[in-house]
């Protein structure tokens, strides 16, 4: 079988796998890698607005509101109105973010370094690289792609049900 034929599947276990084993790893913290993701992602866009932080994290905006809502409460970070615009908030870390965004990062960087345990320095850059270059494809073809959601067009075969040899299900009843 064509190993590539699964390069969807592996990427998506290796990406299950990498998240279980930092979670595990930052159990002492109390924290999923969504609390982690949004406290880097905001040590490196501060004073961005909540929507724009929901959106470069990935995360549903009523589930960032959650999370900010907690490590507010936590005294991670705080939210002020948007000067530009009253519907909006802007995001900022407190000091006390800092140690934990330590943490974080040390967290991290053992996880990462057991993930690619065997791997020489140079195969470790030409992974990044060759995902970097993966990642630029995807970015261009969703893109470029319609989107049926926003659309409303209907889907094309591709996107269609298929029976167990591969043609689309037909909706039709057949006569008996």
């Amino acid at each position: 079988m064509d190993p590539l034929r699964n390069l969807g599947f592996h990427l998506k276990s290796v990406s299950r796998l990498w998240v279980r084993l930092f979670e595990q790893r930052a159990s002492q913290l109390a924290m999923t890698l969504s609390h982690a993701k949004v406290l880097v992602y905001l040590e490196r866009h501060e004073g961005t607005t909540q929507a724009r932080l929901a959106e470069i994290t990935d995360t549903e905006p009523m589930t960032l509101v959650r999370l900010l809502d907690r490590m507010e409460k936590d005294g991670w970070l705080e939210r002020r109105p948007d000067p530009e615009d009253r519907r909006a908030y802007r995001v900022f870390l407190k000091p006390a973010a800092h140690p934990v965004l330590a943490e974080i990062h040390r967290i991290a960087d053992k996880a990462r370094a057991e993930a690619l345990a065997g791997l020489t320095a140079e195969e470790r850059m030409q992974l990044v690289h060759l995902l970097d270059r993966v990642q630029q494809n995807l970015l261009a073809l969703v893109a470029a792609a319609p989107d049926t959601a926003r659309t409303g067009a209907a889907p094309t075969v591709s996107t269609r049900a298929r029976d167990a040899r591969g043609k689309p299900h037909s909706r039709r009843k057949r006569a008996s």
